[in-house]
């Protein structure tokens, strides 16, 4: 079998290969759009459901094919990548200082069959109360652009939030303690202590993922 992850994300990348597994990256193209009415659950289990079934549609049969979708939630709002910094702005200003959740959502396709295994993870996550100084010195630095919500949790010198207490890799986009589990299901494990190296890589003590571990659900 052959580990195929649906996302040029360099953030899903680098947490992906913290299990010691061999993959190729193919990353799928699908709207993003919401639907109308649609909450921001089902928006993430819709679209990475989407972009694994658009590998699938063309990938070898040994193929497992991992895909993802993240998104930041303000209340009931779905606040996707900004288009440019102004967005940016609005978004950081928005958040700063209060809370709000991210949302991902995994599907797991076994090619051979087309088995599908989805998952998701919800983290809250507490902003801190950012200066405008700060807040357009790193939009300055257009990282932000490409995040939903128009933040990274790891950027070094921003720095966005304080005191979390959930799961760290999910506000990056790859819940692996979910996808762990989800993987097992298909016989496929870690050569690695996945919490260990999560956490050494994140520089992050997680109290989460003995929850997560170990359970079909959470």
């Amino acid at each position: 079998m052959s580990l195929v992850l649906a996302s040029n994300s360099p953030r899903r990348k680098q947490l992906l290969a913290l299990g010691g597994w061999v993959f190729r990256v193919e990353p799928a193209l699908v709207d993003e759009n919401p639907l109308p009415g649609e909450d921001c659950l089902g928006y993430v289990l819709r679209l990475a459901q989407s972009k694994a079934q658009a590998i699938a549609e063309h990938s070898p049969l040994g193929d497992i094919i991992i895909a993802a979708d993240t998104t930041v939630v303000d209340g009931s709002q779905i606040l996707g990548k900004p288009v440019d910094a102004l967005e940016a702005e609005s978004m950081l200003r928005q958040l700063r200082g209060r809370q709000h959740q991210v949302y991902t959502a995994l599907a797991v396709v076994r090619r051979s069959d087309n088995f599908m295994i989805m998952d998701w993870c919800v983290t809250d996550v507490p902003m801190r109360a950012y200066s405008d100084e700060e807040m357009r010195a790193y939009i300055a630095t257009g990282d932000p652009l490409d995040k939903a919500g128009a933040y990274a949790i790891q950027h070094p010198d921003f720095k966005p939030v304080d005191g979390l207490q959930g799961c760290f890799a999910n506000v990056m986009g790859l819940p692996l303690c979910h996808l762990v589990r989800t993987l097992a299901r298909l016989g496929i494990n870690a050569d690695r202590n996945i919490p260990q190296a999560c956490q050494k890589e994140l520089q992050y003590s997680c109290s989460f993922f003995p929850l997560v571990i170990g359970r079909s659900e959470i």
